[in-house]
């Protein structure tokens, strides 16, 4: 083999080990990444049912107060329009 031919497979070979590595270090960031997002996902989805639970109680109470105070509006209407005939 000539001289040149040695010295392009020593730098090819320099090229690829140092892709290699690059490549090992972005999978290793990659896992991190990962369980990181994993983390996030499974605090949001605590954090959305929590509220879904306190909407849906609010929700439970809300609708009988609201039917109480349209009751009590119509009853006063209906008092007032009494009161005057």
């Amino acid at each position: 083999m000539s001289s040149a031919a040695e010295i392009l497979v020593v730098i090819l070979s320099i090229a690829l080990t140092f892709f290699l590595i690059l490549g090992m270090v972005l999978v290793v960031y990659l896992i991190v990444l990962t369980r990181q997002i994993r983390k996030i996902t499974k605090s949001a989805e605590r954090t959305v049912d929590g509220l879904e639970s306190t909407v849906a109680g609010f929700s439970k109470m809300m609708s009988p107060i609201f039917v109480a105070e349209m009751v009590s509006k119509i009853i006063k209407k209906f008092k007032t329009n009494q009161k005057g005939k």
